[in-house]
């Protein structure tokens, strides 16, 4: 997400979507999926994703409302059945207290704002309401991956800030938020197949971590 160019992710959100119909993008999702199923079990009522995208992290995992500053993302995620509106994190169009759960996965690291964004998250959550946050963390060889293409010029990666785990906690406890659980996967590192593993707990190695929070 950038607040500064919304229209970034307008000219990619096609080859963006397209990624996830790969061999590689349906075995990562798919692992990213379970990984976050595994904290959203216990969680229920009505959750947003912030940093929609083309909406299929939350078509899987059966989140209903979505925001995304990109309108072609906004786009593919309504096609999706998603109640999505065109937004940023830092000033989401909601009342305090409409969300039982909010998700944000791989978005923090393109957010102009992160503990602002994070901030609104909280305003929008009900009573002991529930932050999910997926990333990719800087000292994985994914985020080495990815930071090494964006220095090459690519469109999306070259506007990334990669978080390690522990920074986005410290974030989030800032914008008022008690982390509960974590856990790991894609152990593995790029180039080989993706295994279908997950691990209870932070490893900072992991090509992505899963973390829920409490409102504090």
């Amino acid at each position: 997400m950038q607040r500064e160019e919304p229209s970034l992710f307008d000219t990619e959100a096609d080859r963006y979507d397209l990624w996830f119909e790969s061999h590689q993008g349906k075995a990562i999702f798919k692992i990213e999926q379970a990984c976050l199923q595994a904290l959203l079990r216990s969680c229920k009522g009505r959750w947003l994703e912030v940093g929609v995208g083309s909406g299929r992290f939350a078509a899987a995992l059966g989140i209903g409302d979505g925001l995304d500053p990109s309108s072609a993302m906004v786009a593919l995620a309504a096609r999706r059945g998603i109640g999505v509106v065109r937004g940023i994190g830092e000033a989401l169009p909601y009342r305090d207290g409409t969300f039982d759960g909010v998700l944000i996965v791989t978005t923090l690291c393109f957010v102009a704002d992160a503990k602002r964004t994070l901030s609104e998250c909280r305003r929008v959550l009900r009573p002991n309401g529930t932050l999910v946050v997926g990333i990719v963390p800087a000292e994985s060889a994914w985020a080495r991956l990815y930071a090494a293409k964006g220095r090459e010029g690519h469109p999306i990666y070259s506007r990334a800030r990669f978080y390690t785990c522990q920074q986005a906690v410290r974030i989030c406890a800032g914008a008022g938020f008690v982390l509960e659980k974590a856990i790991s996967c894609l152990q593995t590192s790029p180039g080989e197949e993706p295994m279908p593993s997950l691990e209870e707990g932070i490893n900072e190695s992991a090509g992505f971590v899963a973390m829920r929070f409490c409102k504090a």
